[in-house]
């Protein structure tokens, strides 16, 4: 049988990176997209190559549409028919109060967050449809539900948004064989608290949550693996949620 190829947007860090690997580990070939990191991106094909599987890094902004359009062109170009998607580019902007953030950062992460993840579905469902099916996983978060006050509810917004593609997109699809699903992580021990201005966060917050720490990025990738195989072959609208609780 033919090995799946998937698209993993944000793939040269955190959650993207972790996913990529384990995918690997799985027997998908992988098209990593990244945004700026270039070192970053090549470091985790590396791991991806060493497992086993073929990878292809693109750079690209996913709120842009010709960079949407050169990933999956790269992707189907280098190794195929396109069968996945883990939609994980995001950003959050500096922690803080919505009274005191600049538009600037709320409209990146709408761009990003939302109309990026708007485009790479559309993009997933009219190729996976063509070829007959396939698999699409948004990465949501905890904080969609949550509503992160104090921290940023313009994420926790773009995140609430991210569930209703996913469930309205799953009824969508359905009759071309494409399963819908999300992953929504809680506390999660990566680098994007550092980037987001607060690097002790996940120590601080550990206690708030039921199992008593943060989790790690491969918990994560975990539930992006499961719901992308053939055990989640009758799962599609599902939000699983991997926040140790909370």
């Amino acid at each position: 049988m033919a090995r799946p190829v998937t698209i993993v947007t944000g793939g040269s860090r955190g959650i993207g990176a972790a996913t990529c690997v384990r995918l690997a580990a799985d027997g998908h070939d992988l098209a990593l997209g990244y945004v700026s990191n270039e070192e970053a991106a090549h470091e985790v094909a590396d791991q991806v190559c060493a497992a086993g599987a073929r990878c292809v890094t693109v750079r690209a902004d996913t709120s842009q549409e010709a960079d949407v359009e050169r990933l999956f062109d790269t992707a189907a170009a280098e190794l195929g028919p396109v069968t996945g998607l883990v939609n994980n580019a995001g950003v959050t902007g500096p922690l803080g109060r919505l009274a005191d953030a600049r538009t600037e950062d709320l409209r990146r992460v709408l761009d990003v967050n939302l109309l990026g993840y708007l485009l790479c579905c559309r993009r997933a469902a009219r190729d996976m449809a063509a070829v007959g099916g396939g698999a699409i996983v948004n990465i949501s978060s905890g904080a969609a539900t949550l509503g992160s006050p104090g921290e940023y509810v313009h994420y926790a917004a773009s995140k609430a948004a991210t569930d209703a593609l996913t469930i309205g997109l799953s009824k969508e699809l359905g009759q071309d064989r494409i399963r819908v699903n999300a992953v929504a992580p809680g506390l999660i021990d990566t680098d994007m608290h550092a980037t987001m201005g607060d690097p002790e966060r996940p120590a601080r917050m550990a206690p708030a949550i039921p199992l008593g720490r943060a989790g790690e990025a491969s918990e994560v990738a975990a539930a992006v693996a499961w719901l992308l195989s053939p055990d989640a072959s009758y799962t599609s609208g599902a939000i699983l949620r991997v926040a140790g609780g909370r």
